[in-house]
């Protein structure tokens, strides 16, 4: 049994490179439509199989728990469907989160046409903050209702 304070020792990270993305994401975990997460192969991975992290929110505020189940490296091109869909980002589809994984990748200035991820699956352990969980459905609508505005449906990209 974790008590109240060990969450405290555990290595801290707030996804995304935005305090709105923070957010979003973070909110996706608790929701438990977020399983998964990749990084930049080529930035040293800070988590190994079995370790449990705190999620942050944009501001900083520990929100969850979350257990590193598995670790994959392999090309982002190579990112299968059923992966994306861990993510549970956008409307879950593959060309939702090869466009975002781009655009973010871009924006870190680690993207490469056939760069290498760190593929992370994990399990939500806890919830720190049951007013930031409170929103957390309200995160999830807003996701897909984005994505589908943007020409996104279950079944890809609308051209």
């Amino acid at each position: 049994m974790r008590s109240p304070d060990d969450w405290r020792q555990l290595q801290q990270f707030r996804f995304g490179d935005s305090p709105e993305l923070a957010d979003r994401l973070a909110a996706l975990v608790i929701a438990g439509v977020k399983t998964a997460t990749c990084s930049a192969a080529s930035l040293v991975a800070e988590t190994s199989i079995g370790e449990q992290q705190v999620v942050l929110s944009g501001g900083g505020v520990p929100v969850a728990i979350i257990e590193t189940l598995a670790l994959d490296v392999l090309r982002l091109s190579d990112v299968t469907a059923d992966q994306a869909a861990l993510e549970g980002e956008g409307d879950v589809s593959h060309a939702y989160w090869f466009d975002a994984h781009k655009d973010y990748f871009t924006r870190e200035g680690t993207y490469t046409p056939d760069m290498q991820v760190i593929f992370e699956t994990f399990r939500l352990v806890d919830v720190l903050d049951t007013a930031f969980s409170a929103g957390a459905a309200d995160h999830v609508r807003a996701e897909r209702a984005e994505a589908f505005a943007a020409g996104y449906t279950a079944l890809g990209a609308v051209e």
